[in-house]
């Protein structure tokens, strides 16, 4: 059972790095092509759905920035999910993606603004600009949240339930603390364990600043009023 376990544990991590390698070669064979259709599907859709939002949220219900907010946070997470589950791009990926997606939505939202209530487009006030980057600031880590998410669950749990692989020097330095009295069947596992708990507390980690980082940029500018 044991080596059932390493051998499924070897064979997602070996399926990890081909689809890595892929998504590299697709975008070295068509680099334009790739880039247009990951910015259609992760950049513009998002952003619209957003600024949908905005319009409904401000101009056509005139209710309370709080929704705008809590929808801002929401609508970023699937994509961040599928970027990873679909085509396999990790954290930089996503970082670029979020930051694209924040930053196109945030000036569509502003422009909106601006033509229908015909003021400046741009804040012309550093309270202003400390708010639209704010808000843009959540949208992104919104984006990094949903994509630390599925890596979590994808990559970090199989890993650390199966508890497979050779521990790293690490992981047994911190196995030996726990205690050296033991045998080396027992100390192996115990530093497997270690290890794959690492594994796991990284995107953990991520998760929860993230997500807290998000919901805290995303509330303060409504809920600080």
């Amino acid at each position: 059972m044991i080596e059932n376990q390493n051998l499924v544990a070897e064979l997602d991590r070996l399926q990890r790095e081909l689809d890595r390698v892929n998504t590299q070669l697709a975008f070295l064979d068509r680099p334009v092509r790739f880039v247009l259709r990951h910015a259609a599907l992760y950049v513009l859709i998002p952003a619209l759905l957003l600024l949908a939002a905005h319009v409904v949220v401000t101009i056509l219900l005139d209710v309370s920035a709080l929704y705008l907010r809590i929808a801002s946070v929401i609508i970023p997470i699937p994509f961040g999910v599928m970027l990873y589950a679909v085509n396999k791009i990790g954290v930089r990926g996503a970082a670029g993606f979020g930051i694209a997606t924040a930053f196109l939505s945030v000036m569509a939202m502003l422009i909106t603004i601006g033509v229908v209530d015909k003021v400046p487009i741009l804040p012309e006030s550093l309270r202003e600009w400390r708010e639209a980057v704010e808000y843009a600031l959540s949208i992104m880590l919104a984006y990094l949240t949903g994509n630390l998410l599925v890596m979590l669950i994808l990559r970090s749990l199989p890993n650390a339930i199966a508890a497979s692989g050779r521990p790293s020097a690490v992981a047994v330095r911190l196995a030996r603390m726990f205690g050296q009295h033991v045998g080396p069947d027992v100390m192996r596992r115990r530093a497997r364990r270690i290890q794959e708990l690492m594994k796991t507390l990284g995107p953990l980690a991520g998760l929860v600043v993230t997500a807290g980082g998000s919901i805290y940029t995303g509330l303060k500018g409504v809920l600080g009023h």
